[in-house]
């Protein structure tokens, strides 16, 4: 799935549509911005009146995906993509978002709004567009707890050099206009053990203090949400699609606080897991505090520093939280350790993502035999093959839930990049057209995410050529041969190749890190040309590999596997740096007639062939082990050799 996907179910009162046939009419917005202008010049609010005020997408652990009750800009603008940036001023309302949403924002924003096509030459920066609208020396808003803390400093320098001011809102201002904003969740909590983890939540904290002793830092501070539950071998639901709960921790050299709400820390389980009512070394002994209390406890921490002392902060944690601790004594990186810790997964977790995605191709398998039986019949539609996914993935061991809300599109619908069906948009799967796929679940041993496009007629040259340049650069990418110490932004053009020899692009990354029952996406690794600030890619790493093509008004083509980096024999070892492969773990046929195989090189048909072998050999087997006999046939048609499937 491309990076990030709209947030899953909307709150009643964030996408207020009206519909006009098929689309959807843009939430309307009129009364919503002039109440938030209001509450930007009340002394009730804001201590001096701010002439601009900024609502970021994320939560205030910087989180992609977030709870309905986080989901403010979607609140204010109708706008519930994943990612993008809203900017309210008293005359002007704008939306900054990238090439992923563009048709999406249109749709969904009336024309209080303009929409700034982030990436495109002519588009500003949210700070030269501040600057160009502001009167002199005006203050912008912005909630300290949902911007990081790079961002802030960024913005804030940047605003300052025109004459203006960046200032800190205590209180978010669209949560006192948002009358039904619903309640943070705070559901039970999920333990993991050791066959699952393949390590124990001491032995991870043991390796995270001694990471602590080599950068001489007395103090770490835990705050992104999937970092807390790796840490600790816990999983939660307090976000949809993401088995991750609201909490921070503060690790000491010799103590452990965890700040988190709710009564689900009376589990016994959790209570045994975290062994909280077991005499432990004091150094294992956690201190559970409530969720609300980060800042003072901080703020304690900070005061009781001597002069070298360091707190380790990642600089994504919130403006908020970074400042609880006096500038002198922070220590910031991009990266935690226990964002590159959690990356490279070890044999347990590898183990653990295989067995999910020989279940996952299971589900697909059925699922695609399903479609093809019934799309003739005109029955089946986007919103009804979405749910016989889910249906079939439900019926897998360990399932938890999807991983992202799917994105189940067929023809013109399959060209917006995020689309989710929904009953105004919601189109019939027929022969005539394409279909893309894009979808994921939440196993207790791993998370998958693939995508497949398929054709249930006769397609037409062009979308074959299409879909063929497409498998070049999935094909170039999962067989990619290079050298220990590659960041993977190096092999974002080896995707776009075949599609730039033609004229023809995508505006999005090629691939993304996958959690291990964890975050669909997560950091520090990617395929992407949009940063550079990757961490090298490294054996145990997962990765997606999803190139694309999308004709507006037309189609949309994806492939996409998650893969696993492993290390390569090669010929020579320049250096004796040693070099790095990857190795498919999504295990679903590539639809063989979408292929104009006189496009592909024998590389490239071996390739397919040997993957293709594998699926068959594979999920062939598990296919046999449940019984699922009729699918079985159906993948063995899917998996014959390229020649003679044509």
């Amino acid at each position: 799935m491309v990076f990030c996907v709209s947030r899953g179910k909307r709150h009643p009162d964030v996408g207020n549509y009206r519909v006009t046939g098929r689309k959807m009419s843009p939430k309307i917005t009129t009364e919503l911005l002039k109440q938030l202008r209001q509450v930007m010049k009340s002394p009730k609010y804001v201590q001096e009146p701010v002439q601009a005020y900024i609502v970021p997408s994320g939560d205030a652990h910087q989180s992609e995906y977030i709870a309905p009750c986080d989901c403010r800009r979607a609140f204010i603008s109708g706008f519930d993509g994943s990612a993008g940036t809203a900017i309210v001023t008293d005359q002007h309302a704008a939306m900054w978002t990238d090439g992923r949403y563009f048709l999406q924002a249109a749709h969904q924003m009336d024309n209080n709004w303009t929409l700034m096509k982030m990436g495109l030459k002519d588009t500003p920066t949210q700070e030269d567009w501040l600057v160009s609208v502001l009167p002199e020396g005006s203050k912008v808003g912005v909630d300290p707890f949902i911007i990081p803390a790079d961002q802030w400093k960024r913005m804030s320098k940047a605003l300052r050099s025109a004459g203006h001011d960046l200032v800190p809102v205590k209180e978010n201002l669209i949560d006192t206009i948002w009358a039904d904003c619903p309640q943070r969740p705070c559901k039970p909590l999920i333990t993991l053990d050791l066959s699952y983890t393949g390590v124990s939540w001491k032995d991870k904290i043991v390796a995270l203090r001694s990471k602590m002793a080599e950068r001489k830092v007395l103090w770490f501070v835990v705050t992104a949400l999937d970092e807390v539950a790796w840490l600790f071998n816990l999983r939660g639901s307090d976000v949809e699609y993401n088995p991750v709960f609201f909490a921070y921790a503060v690790i000491g050299m010799n103590t452990i606080r965890l700040f988190i709400d709710g009564d689900r820390m009376t589990d016994p389980a959790v209570r045994e897991h975290l062994q909280l009512d077991s005499t432990l070394e004091p150094e294992f002994k956690i201190q559970v505090i409530p969720y609300g209390s980060i800042l003072s406890e901080l703020q304690a921490v900070g005061a009781g520093l001597s002069p070298k002392d360091k707190v380790w902060l990642s600089d994504k944690a919130s403006y908020a939280v970074t400042e609880a601790i006096p500038k002198a004594y922070r220590y910031l990186t991009p990266y935690t350790p226990i964002c590159i810790a959690k990356a490279v997964k070890n044999a347990s977790e590898t183990e653990g993502m295989r067995r999910a995605h020989i279940k996952d191709a299971v589900a697909l398998c059925e699922l695609f035999n399903w479609l093809e039986k019934e799309v003739p019949k005109g029955t089946v539609t986007e919103i009804i093959a979405a749910d016989k996914a889910e249906e079939f993935r439900s019926q897998q061991k360990d399932f938890v839930e999807l991983s992202f809300a799917t994105i189940s599109s067929t023809g013109p619908n399959g060209a917006i990049i995020h689309y989710k069906p929904v009953p105004e948009t919601n189109r019939t799967l027929s022969v005539n057209e394409i279909y893309l796929l894009d979808s994921g679940a939440q196993y207790k041993d791993g998370t998958t995410d693939v995508t497949r496009t398929m054709h249930f007629g006769t397609p037409s040259a062009y979308e074959k050529e299409c879909f063929t340049y497409v498998l070049k650069g999935h094909i170039a990418v999962s067989a990619a041969i290079f050298p220990n110490g590659t960041k993977g932004h190096l092999l974002d053009s080896f995707a776009r190749s075949a599609l730039w020899d033609c004229g023809l692009d995508y505006l999005h990354g090629t691939g993304h890190g996958v959690g291990s029952f964890l975050n669909v996406h997560e950091g520090p690794c990617g395929i992407s040309y949009k940063t550079f600030a990757d961490e090298p890619l490294e054996a145990g790493m997962i990765v997606s590999d999803e190139p694309g093509y999308y004709e507006d008004g037309s189609f949309g083509i994806r492939i996409e596997n998650v893969v696993l980096v492993i290390p390569a024999e090669t010929k020579y070892n320049f250096k004796n740096r040693g070099s790095l492969t990857f190795e498919p773990l999504t295990l679903v046929p590539i639809q063989t007639k979408m292929i104009d195989v006189n496009l592909l090189t024998q590389k490239e048909r071996n390739w397919v062939d040997d993957y293709h072998q594998k699926c068959r050999e594979v999920v062939g087997a598990e296919l046999e082990r449940q019984g699922r006999h009729e699918t079985l046939q159906w993948l063995i048609r899917e998996t014959e050799p390229l020649l003679r499937a044509q």
